[in-house]
């Protein structure tokens, strides 16, 4: 007990570093599947987004510059899953598990070019923590929770919005509607095809923030497989969030939470296998699944193909 209360702070600091990209791309998520559209391509897009993120940081010298270069790649990685499953109506498995393939490989080739024969490109930037003041100061949980990264911050601030969108505003209730019952929607008025699309705009952008939050915030390198799973991850934290903002944060924070411990085990018994940590994050991923993932079908809509009818 005495070693777990000491190790605290770092979970709880490895804890919210680790929640933020799996919360970005089950946001993302979010609106996919509220319109209908099933995007397990999340992990690829997230990988194209540490990478361009980290390379276009690099290259600018200016971070922000970076993630706005991660989020317009992730959108355009996502704009052939929109096209593919919207316009073509192409399975949506199918081509989620396509772009997992081909975007980490066209990151990863990326990136050979990019650092080449100079090692120097081989490191980038890293972020500065902004501690709020007087929140920072509090005992145990302060510098942990309180002293994060701007982009982690807007991440937890885009929680109550999307939650707030979802429920109070007519674009958000069209979204639901999407998803529930399109053909209906559509004759309310409300354009299925374009709500799909601008779904898959939000949803690249914010996985691909999640992406490069790894490498601009998280750590200042690209490496292949940095993603490490968590495209999937957020898909399942999105499933035992229920479909829900503030859900999809607490199955976040849960993930992270088992992440930092992870990490936590790994310095106090340095002996034993690393991997066998690094899969309790996983382990409890599963199941979590297990108890939660049939109890919500979600969105009735979710992974079939849309027909516009004829008029």
């Amino acid at each position: 007990m005495d070693v777990f209360i000491t190790a605290l702070p770092t979970i709880l600091k490895a804890m919210a570093m680790g929640a933020v990209p799996i919360l970005l791309a089950s946001l993302g998520e979010l609106f996919s599947e509220r319109a209908g559209l099933v995007n397990i391509g999340l992990e690829g897009i997230m990988a194209v987004g540490a990478f361009v993120g980290f390379a276009v940081a690099k290259m600018s010298g200016n971070l922000w510059v970076g993630l706005l270069g991660a989020i317009v790649a992730g959108i355009a990685v996502n704009m052939v899953y929109a096209v593919c499953t919207v316009t073509l109506r192409a399975d949506q498995v199918v081509t989620g598990m396509a772009v997992n393939i081909l975007a980490p490989a066209i990151a990863l080739f990326g990136y050979n070019l990019f650092v080449g024969n100079n090692p120097a490109n081989a490191t980038g930037s890293q972020m500065a923590s902004v501690a709020i003041p007087g929140l920072a100061d509090i005992p145990v949980v302060g510098g942990a929770l309180f002293n994060q990264t701007p982009v982690a911050y807007a991440a937890f601030i885009l929680v109550p919005l999307v939650w707030w969108f979802f429920r109070s505003f007519r674009a958000g209730l069209s979204f639901r509607s999407v998803g529930e019952n399109p053909h209906a929607a559509e004759t309310l008025g409300i354009d299925v095809m374009r709500v799909k699309f601008v779904a898959c705009v939000v949803c690249g952008a914010l996985a691909a923030a999640g992406g490069a939050f790894l490498t601009i915030c998280y750590t200042p390198i690209y490496t292949d497989g940095i993603v490490a799973g968590r495209g999937f991850i957020a898909l399942a934290t999105l499933i035992f969030g229920r479909w829900n903002a503030f859900g999809v944060l607490g199955a976040s924070l849960l993930f992270g939470f088992f992440d930092g411990t992870s990490v936590a085990l790994q310095a106090q018994f340095q002996a034993a296998p690393v991997m066998f940590f690094k899969m309790i994050p996983y382990i409890f991923t599963i199941v979590a699944l297990i108890f939660f993932g049939s109890r919500n079908a979600g969105p009735k809509a979710s992974g079939k193909p849309y027909l516009r009818e004829q008029r």
